[in-house]
């Protein structure tokens, strides 16, 4: 069981009440006690719902990419399995890194200093054997995140500006960074709110009964702090 610092009893501390919280009322009750008791960096803040799904059948599984208003806080790094011209592109949109077969072998050696992966569809074949490096992580290339394109530029600038990958996880949670600490709290509800109806779009047509089950917000070395979705839908 984690134990907690100084710093985290206090910030749990200075909240008194046990909510949950609209979402406004959760991102200024989580600033409030971060910057009272502040940490050496700019925290991210993330958002966690956690869905009425079966995570078990394919079906009702939810996976994709959205942009955030107000970005993350922070600028990823992107790499790119291109050849040729599209690897061209890729520099263009920014890339962190682009190649092939090189790009692979860094990778088998054990190089995972990336966010996001993006690969043409004729690179999938150099893309395939780390499955077993990328999946875990979360990192794989794949067609349902818009990862796996040839419109390579568009992509890598997508997210250097904010786009973020969703999806959820064996127990039915979804989370995502929406920030920083350091953000207004209009821009963290802002990015939480274009979350929330996100999920919404993408509920699976065999997701039966309650979808929206509970929700959470915290910070790197923050409380956890619950919100109320019904004020959310509001």
């Amino acid at each position: 069981m984690p134990v907690k610092t100084k710093k985290l009893k206090e910030r749990y501390a200075s909240i008194t009440a046990p909510g949950p919280f609209s979402p406004e009322e959760a991102f200024t009750i989580l600033k409030k006690a971060c910057t009272d008791v502040p940490m050496k960096f700019d925290e991210t803040v993330e958002a966690v719902i956690r869905l009425g799904i079966d995570p078990r059948k394919p079906d009702q599984n939810v996976r994709g990419t959205f942009s955030l208003p107000h970005g993350t806080g922070k600028t990823p790094s992107v790499i790119v399995f291109a050849l040729g011209d599209k690897a061209e592109e890729a520099k263009a949109g920014g890339a962190d890194e682009v190649g092939g077969d090189d790009l692979a072998e860094r990778i088998k050696g054990g190089w995972t200093g990336f966010d996001v992966a993006v690969a043409t569809p004729d690179m999938m074949k150099v893309v395939g054997p780390l499955g077993k490096i990328l999946g875990p992580r979360g990192l794989m290339p794949n067609p349902k995140t818009g990862t796996v394109t040839f419109d390579v530029k568009t992509t890598v600038e997508d997210f250097k500006k904010g786009k973020v990958e969703y999806r959820n996880d064996q127990f039915g949670n979804v989370a995502i960074p929406v920030g920083r600490i350091s953000f207004e709290v209009e821009k963290l509800l802002e990015n939480y709110l274009e979350f929330y109806r996100t999920l919404l779009r993408v509920k699976p047509a065999a997701s039966k009964g309650l979808y929206m089950r509970s929700a959470s917000v915290s910070a790197t070395q923050g409380p956890g702090i619950r919100v109320n979705l019904s004020a959310a839908t509001k």
